[in-house]
């Protein structure tokens, strides 16, 4: 299993904090933010992590990352020379990929859970992680559809009437498969190749798998999310 964290794109929900750096080399509480998502791979037992970052920015992470060896791991980087869509991250990470199976994380996307068994248990497919969030909230995200069987009968993106209020969230574990998938993806109307395509080609399969969170989950994309991510890390810390 390879890991992927993509740090990419320009920030502008963020702005003037983004103005000169990366959004995920910003503070949360006591760590940069890309310290997070990459704890969750290195929990979920991954050793090698590709670090997709903008351009302007790739110097700053390679100097504060380095080679991983302080993490007990091996860090490669790559540059997203335009933020087109999460699933690009695929494409730009093929030759690292390999032949192996890919957990992605996005770097602005904040677990406390620890998913050991999910990823290292995966066997083939595709396998999402949905957390329950108010009706309000499940039109920003992909919104996932179960049944009562909790298996995922349709996925989303950023629906106006929402199917159900669970949230696809930024954690996803694909087979070696996911590579081809995502070359055959059409740009959406917002000019980006989506996630949630290439999850809704495992659906098809039936081979898409849905994961709970079942913990605090943070996507720190607004000042909002920022702060409460903030708010929690301190309190975390502090209760230990």
């Amino acid at each position: 299993m390879k890991g992927i964290v993509l740090a990419g794109g320009r920030a502008t929900r963020l702005r003037p904090l983004t103005k000169v750096t990366s959004k995920q080399l910003l503070p949360v509480y006591n760590k940069p933010m890309i310290y997070y998502p990459l704890n969750t791979l290195i929990r979920g037992g991954i050793k090698e992590i590709l670090i997709i970052v903008a351009p302007d920015n790739a110097g700053d992470f390679l100097k504060l990352l380095g080679s991983g060896r302080e993490f007990g791991c091996k860090f490669t980087y790559e540059i997203q020379e335009k933020a087109e869509g999460l699933a690009q991250a695929f494409l730009i990470g093929e030759n690292f990929i390999g032949n192996d199976n890919v957990t992605l994380i996005l770097g602005d996307n904040i677990f406390v859970d620890d998913f050991s068994d999910s990823i290292q248990n995966f066997q083939s497919g595709g396998r999402v992680f949905a957390k329950k969030v108010s009706d309000n909230d499940a039109k920003r995200y992909g919104v996932v559809e179960i049944d009562d069987n909790k298996k995922a009968l349709s996925i989303e993106e950023k629906p106006e009437n929402p199917k159900s209020n669970y949230a696809v969230t930024g954690l996803y574990v694909y087979d070696n498969s996911v590579i081809q998938k995502a070359k055959t993806l059409k740009p959406s109307d917002r000019g980006e190749l989506e996630i949630t395509d290439v999850n809704n080609l495992f659906l098809n399969e039936g081979t898409l798998d849905v994961r709970f969170v079942e913990g605090p989950w943070f996507d720190a994309g607004t000042f909002e999310s920022l702060f409460e991510a903030g708010q929690f890390i301190r309190n975390l810390e502090n209760n230990k």
